[in-house]
Formats: C-alpha cells, structure tokens, sequence
C-alpha cells in the first residue's frame, strides 16, 4: 500500500478535479445517446439480416415443396398432394400454401384465418409486404412446367421483436453508465501510472548508469590484469631471446628455451581463459570416465595447491560416463581447487566429491562433480557475482577474474549447470552438473611423436601473415615436406586452376581478398573433391564454419607434433581416392 508523499501524489487535487469534470451528467447523457443510437441501428440492421434470412428460409421451402409436388400433379393425384401441402401447417408461421396446374388454375392449398391465397397461380419474385413474406416456385419435370406453389409466411410477432430489441436497449445503457464510471476511474488510474512511469523511467536511467560504470570498471579491471599477465610472459619470452644471443652454453641454452616455452603456453591459456567465458573457444568433447580423470589430477593438484592444503577425493566407483572436453574440465577443477586454497589462507582440507544424480520428470540423469572447502565462504551478497567476467576479490595483477567465469562458461557449453552452496565463516561448495552419456569412455592415448614425411612430398601453405609463415614453414621443413607459400586464397586457387597439385593444402581461416580460407575449402572440395585439405586459425569463433564444412581445424597455437599428426591423418584420410599426381 502506498502512504506518506507518494500516495499525495497519485490524489492530487488537480487530478480530482479533471475526474469531476469527465463525470458530469452531460458526459453521461451523450454517451448515452451514443450509445443508444448505436443500438438502434444496431438493431435494425439485425432485424434487416432476419428478414433476408427468413425469407431465403421460405424460398427454399419452396422450392423443396415443388420439387416434391412435381409427381402427384403430372399425375392428378389429389390426395398426395394435399397431404404435401398439409405438411406445411405444422409451421405456424406459414399461413397460406397453394398449388397450381401449368395454366395457373388452382388445385390444392389450405389458408389460415385471416389469410388467403390467390386464385390463379403467376411467378414472381420474393417479395415483403409489411410483416408477410410471399414466394412462389414453378413445379418442373425435367425442362418441362407442370405448375407452380404458392407460399406465405409472417415474420415474428411485433411485441416478440420490441422485446428482443428492449433488451439491447438495457444493455447499450447500463453499458453508458458503466463507461461513465469506468472514465472516472481510468482517470486517477491514468495519472498513477504515468507518475509510476516516470518514477520507472527515472530509476533504469540510475540502473543504467550504474551499469555502464560497472562494465567500465570490471573492464579496466580486466585490461590491467590482462596486460600485467601478457608483460610478464612478454618479459620472459623478449627477455629469454636476448639471453640466448649471448650465450652457449648447451644447459643454459635449454633452460632459455624451456622459460620461453612456458611462458607461451601460459598465454595461451590465459587466451583460452578469455574465449572460454565469451563461449567463443570450440570445445572438443569426448566420453570420459570421470573418476579415472579426477584420480589422475592428484599430482597436479598436490604441486598447484601447496602443503598446507589436502585433498580429499569422495568419488563413486560406478560413476556414469560424461561427454566433456577432459582438458577444460581438468582446468575447471583446478581453476575451482585454486579459489578454495585462496579462501582458507592458513590451509586445510579440500573436498572433491563425484556421484550420480538420478534424473526425475524433465531432468534427466547427470553426474555431480563438487568442490568443497572450510574456508571464509562467500557473502549472500556476492554469491551471484563469483561467475561474471572480470569479478575477482583479488588485488590488481593477482588475477584476472577469469578462473570462475571460464569454468561457468565451460559447464553452460557442456549443457551442464553450476551450483553454489556458501556459509560466510564456513566454507563454499561448488557443483558441477553434466549429463549422463551413454557412450563407453574412449580409451585414452599415450604420448604422441611428431611424424616425419617420407620423401618430398609438397604442400601449399595458405597464410598472409609473413612471421607466421615463416614459422609455420619451418615446421613443415623440419618434418621433411616441401613448401610452396602464397598470400591470399585468390592466389592459391589460381595456382591450383593452372595445374599445380599437392599432397595438403594447409590455409589460414582469416584472409584478405575475395576467397577466405572456408571459401577456399568449399571450392576445392567442389572442383578437386579428392584434394587433402586442413585449415588453421588463431580465431575460435571460426572454428564452427570448419566444424560444419567437414574440413579439419587446427587451431593456433599448436607445436610441431600437433601439425605433424594432423598432417599425416589428413593425408591418410584423402589417400585411396583418384586424386591428381603431386608435384
């Protein structure tokens, strides 16, 4: 209920007086004339409609009546006929019906009191004569006259009508005094919701603001942490470089080149991180047994989490196989493991727990994988921040906000639900919730080896950007192909238009001209269907276009085993088809 100065306002005496004017009895009585000369036209127009009805009613009446008639009169048989025409008295509302022979003389009929018939029968139209309705039909066999019938009907009884017609009378002017009320209320009703309205209006400008102020702030946050991040591994790669040119020594030369490598794969986790709560990196799901993939974590999680931190692992020994990429769920447990230590900073125990959740009506089955530590849990306040982009307790070059935003992103791309169970002073537990899959878990490999090329086998290298190019080369030398590089797809199709074939043609996604890397696909697939083919890319959001072409992605960064393997498999795929001979 509103009280005090807002109430004030939704009654203000300005407001009372433009009801009291809406409401006077001159108001009341145009409205009610209105409406009244509404429901008499309303009302003739209906009793036009029921006039035109009945006497279509009659008309085919008529005509059924000379159609039945049709036999007794070619053959005089009087009592057939007026046992047709005394049918008709069962409807009161006929008065008169008469049949004639084919010179128009009268042969049977009956008439109420008070009505007649003609004597001689003649054709004509439908016709009104006040409230009588007259209509005759001619009796044919086949395209021969017989005769004709006669038939007179009234329309209902005058005071049956005004009685209908009274009742719309009393509606139409209840209904005017209904509107009369209805004005006046709409009026105040009207003036509280537009001072509402402006009250709604004024506070989502507020929110609004606050918002945009938020997103600027969370984004500063961001590009700080980011580019703290992406200095120190700059730092570490440029740094490393310099320290190389300067030495020899075979042992510090492998400790550069392993800092260097570190830092690199640092940031492309860090990019990961980025694509993963922007939902823009591709996932690469498989079937897993997730117990085997927990249990094997310990290691990881033992160096990651300190001393002063134990784990303890509750999984069950027939969890259900899910569908995930194992290595963002390995990230996620450990992005999740990481935030638990930060809440317990004298250490402690944290809890990984995986079971089965039965489905039930819409949900179905799924597997709950949880991560619980006694730590300083998380404000009932904040509980619904933790997974947004760019939040984070922590100090300026600590963190990015990341870690929680990747995992939700991770699980919500995975068709899986997050749960956040948190007691401020004693502890938070965190739920991830995957689908059943009911798939075997695929069996998994061991380490792979980089795959040398045997003989010279050439491959046409798509890419605009020169260092990576020249990078790229220099891994596919090193596997032993030879490596014909263009710029741009125009180039590279008017290079495979003139002749030129290749054992793969590896292209950039992301080029310049009129033919991208996935128009370059398409159109060797169209042309050369038997013609190997691989694309590579450094931006996930492609990765789908690939996906539903069927052509093969490798996305950047990736090391010399990962090309190596793609390569070989690719290769391997397109051999046995009649393909052209290479260079």
């Amino acid at each position: 209920m509103t009280t005090g100065p807002e109430a004030k306002t939704l009654f203000h005496p300005a407001t009372s007086r433009i009801v009291a004017q809406m409401a006077t009895p001159l108001t009341a009585v145009v409205i009610a004339i209105l409406l009244l000369l509404a429901g008499i036209a309303f009302a003739l127009q209906l009793e036009q409609i029921g006039r035109t009805e009945k006497l279509r009613q009659i008309t085919v009446q008529a005509r059924t009546l000379a159609s039945g008639i049709a036999a007794p009169l070619a053959f005089d048989d009087d009592v057939a006929l007026r046992e047709y025409l005394n049918a008709l008295r069962a409807d009161p509302q006929i008065v008169a019906a008469a049949a004639y022979d084919r010179d128009g003389d009268f042969v049977a009929g009956y008439a109420q009191p008070g009505a007649a018939y003609p004597e001689r029968g003649t054709l004509g139209e439908p016709r009104t004569a006040g409230n009588a309705l007259i209509v005759t039909a001619p009796v044919m066999q086949g395209n021969v006259q017989l005769g004709s019938v006669y038939l007179h009907s009234t329309l209902d009884s005058l005071s049956r009508r005004l009685t209908r017609y009274l009742g719309i009378a009393v509606i139409v002017v209840m209904a005017s005094l209904l509107i009369v009320i209805l004005a006046a209320s709409y009026s105040s009703l009207r003036a509280a919701h537009q001072t509402l309205q402006a009250e709604i209006a004024g506070r989502q400008r507020v929110e609004e603001a606050l918002r945009q102020s938020q997103k600027m702030e969370a984004l500063g946050q961001l590009t700080g942490g980011v580019a703290h991040d992406f200095n120190n591994l700059l730092m570490v790669a440029s740094g490393g470089l310099d320290l190389m040119e300067r030495t020899s020594d075979p042992v510090k030369l492998e400790k550069l080149k392993a800092g260097i490598r570190q830092a690199l794969d640092r940031g492309a986790k860090l990019t990961r991180q980025l694509l993963a709560f922007s939902r823009r990196t591709p996932l690469k799901p498989e079937v897993i047994d997730l117990r085997e993939r927990i249990q094997n974590m310990d290691a990881l999680l033992e160096r990651s989490l300190g001393e002063s931190i134990t784990v303890a692992m509750h999984l069950s020994p027939d969890l259900w196989p899910v569908e995930v990429d194992a290595s963002e769920l390995e990230v996620a447990i450990l992005n999740m493991a990481l935030n638990a230590r930060d809440a317990m900073p004298r250490g402690g125990i944290i809890s990984i727990e995986a079971a089965n959740m039965p489905g039930g009506g819409e949900t179905g089955d799924r597997v709950r994988v949880a991560i619980t530590d006694r730590g300083t849990g998380i404000a009932p306040d904040l509980v619904d921040k933790i997974f947004e982009p760019f939040y984070t307790t922590k100090a300026v070059g600590q963190g990015t906000g990341l870690g929680l935003s990747q995992v939700y992103g991770f699980v919500r791309a995975s068709d899986g639900a997050v749960e956040v169970d948190s007691v401020p002073g004693k502890g938070t537990a965190i739920a991830l919730l995957f689908p059943r899959s009911l798939l075997a878990p695929a069996k998994q490999d061991g380490p792979v080896d980089a795959v040398i090329a045997s003989g010279k086998q050439h491959i046409l290298l798509v890419e605009d950007d020169d260092t990576v190019a020249a990078t790229v080369g220099g891994m596919l030398d090193e596997l032993g192909y030879a490596i014909d590089r263009v710029g741009d797809g125009d180039t590279a199709m008017r290079r495979i238009e003139q002749g030129a074939r290749y054992a793969l043609i590896l292209s950039d996604m992301i080029m310049p001209g009129d033919v991208s890397g996935i128009d370059l696909a398409r159109q060797v697939r169209q042309r050369w269907p038997n013609q190997p083919m691989m694309l590579m890319t450094g931006y996930s959001a492609a990765a789908a276009s690939a996906a539903k072409e069927g052509v093969r992605l490798l996305s950047k960064p990736f090391s010399i085993e990962d090309l190596s393997v793609q390569i070989a498999v690719t290769i391997e795929r397109n051999e046995g088809g009649q393909g052209h001979p290479l260079i």
